[in-house]
Order: C-alpha cells, then structure tokens, then sequence
C-alpha cells in the first residue's frame, strides 16, 4: 500500500505559528523532505523532533521527485515543508503533486501559515478578489513585461520580493502602474513586524532606511478608477475643497487637479487665480 504526501505549513518567522496538526504530522512520518535541510533542522530541534531529511529544492525537483514517488510507493509517508509557510506557493511542491497524482497518491494538505494571506488581511486594501504574483522575473525585460500585463488589473496584486531587489522592483512599479496605494508588509510574525502603508514614491523616498523580508501589496485599478470617476463628478469648487480638507496647499491643488481631469495646468491655474 503506497503512503501518503503531506504538504506541511511552517511558520514564516514566529516558531510558535506551527499548528498541533504539523507538529503530530512531523512526528508521525516516516521522511522528511525540506528545501534547506539546515533550516527545517532548526524548527526539528525546536520542537524535539528527530527524523530523516532528504533536501527538496527548486533546483532539484525533476531530480527528486521520482526519488521520492519511489518511496512513497514503497508505503513511506513523506511531509514535504518549504523553509517558510505553505509548500508549493512560491517554493517547490508543484512538481511532486502533479508526479503523485500521476501515481494515485494521497496527498493531504496540513494548513498554516502564508505570507501573502497574511499580509492581505492586515493592508487595508481590497480583500474580495486579488491576485497573488509571488516572486517577479529576476531579468528586467521579463519583469517590466510581466508587469506591463498586470497594469490594468483590477484586483489587489500581491508580490514577493526580496529585500536587495525592493527598491528597484518598486522603481518598476512606478514607471508602469504610476503613483498608486501599495502596502509593505515587513517581517511578517517577527519581532519587527511592520505595515508601511503608502503611495510609492513617498515609499520610495525612504527605502533604503528599510530593511527584511518583503510582501508588496498594490491597489488594483477598479479603486482608482473609482476614485478618478468621483472627482471628475465634482464642480471644480468641489474639487478643490477636497484636496484642501486633505491640507495640500494651492499650488498642489492645481497640480492634483489638473491630473485627475487630464487638463494643462496653466488652465486650472487661471480658473483659481483669485480663489
């Protein structure tokens, strides 16, 4: 009788974020196999439990899987953990289910933590419909091509990043979606956990004062076209005091304004010279 695939969550920087249900699946299985063996073995010690490892890594999963797929015919049950949170999003696990699929294996999820998961309920932004990127291209044709393909989503996007590449991923950003909401969501679970909540160039301004692990969270364009819809509808009064109860001065004002309703800002500046 073949065993069993368990896909095993693991906390994402707080240890104590693993479930009673991982730690039993853990203890009971007869293999490990984990991204960076060196990583899991410290949560292992953690939590006092002493089992085989085999590494599963990215580069590696076309070599491994069938290895694997081997002994899980042979009835071993395997738990399969990535180094942080859920196997298999944005961390190898999809090559070894499509491969015990293929085999009639059980595969059985043990749920937990996610980065992204966790990040997307603490933003502020739109949590009914989003769309999770995980890591962009690492080559910059590839990446500003994936991101020309995502600029008019309307739904929340959600990337992964690594902390020296931040700054030019939201340099990318910028160029191509404009000067939108975004969220950093910093150390997820760590003693340092922080939400950094604005638009990115202001972000932008401050990178390099911010360091860790990055989930970046981007407004989709259904809430600036909302918003762009809105303020059109206003009289140019109305427009301009709602950019004053946001304390802007005139000159941004104007500057605001002639933005929003795509006219020259010379022409909003004469309709307000004596406003």
């Amino acid at each position: 009788m073949a065993g069993k695939l368990y896909m095993v969550a693991t906390p994402i920087g707080n240890l104590d974020d693993i479930t009673i249900r991982a730690i039993k699946v853990l203890n009971d299985v007869d293999i490990i196999a984990a991204e960076d063996t060196r990583h899991t073995l410290k949560l292992l010690n953690h939590l006092n439990i002493k089992k085989n490892l085999i590494s599963y890594y990215k580069e590696t999963e076309k070599i491994k899987s069938p290895i694997l797929i081997e002994k899980l015919l042979e009835g071993k049950n395997i738990a399969l953990v990535s180094d942080a949170g859920t196997p298999g999003i944005s961390d190898p696990g999809e090559e070894i289910v499509k491969n015990a699929i293929e085999n009639n294996i059980e595969i059985i999820p043990i749920p937990g933590a996610s980065a992204f998961v966790n990040a997307l309920i603490c933003s502020g932004l739109s949590t009914r419909e989003f769309t999770f990127v995980g890591f962009l291209p690492t080559n910059t044709k590839e990446k500003k091509d994936k991101l020309e393909e995502l600029k008019n989503e309307n739904r929340t996007l959600i990337f992964y990043e690594a902390p020296h590449k931040i700054k030019n991923t939201l340099e990318n950003i910028l160029e191509i979606f404009g000067n939108r909401k975004i969220v950093l969501a910093r150390e997820l679970t760590k003693i340092h956990e922080e939400f950094i909540r604005n638009n990115i160039s202001n972000i932008l301004d401050n990178i390099d004062e911010i360091k860790g692990e990055f989930v970046i969270l981007v407004e989709g364009t259904e809430k600036i076209n909302e918003e762009k819809n809105f303020l059109n509808s206003l009289s140019l009064e109305e427009h301009y005091k709602y950019y004053l109860n946001k304390n802007l001065d005139k000159k941004e004002i104007i500057k605001k304004i002639a933005k929003d309703r795509g006219k020259n800002k010379n022409e909003i500046y004469q309709y307000f010279i004596n406003y």
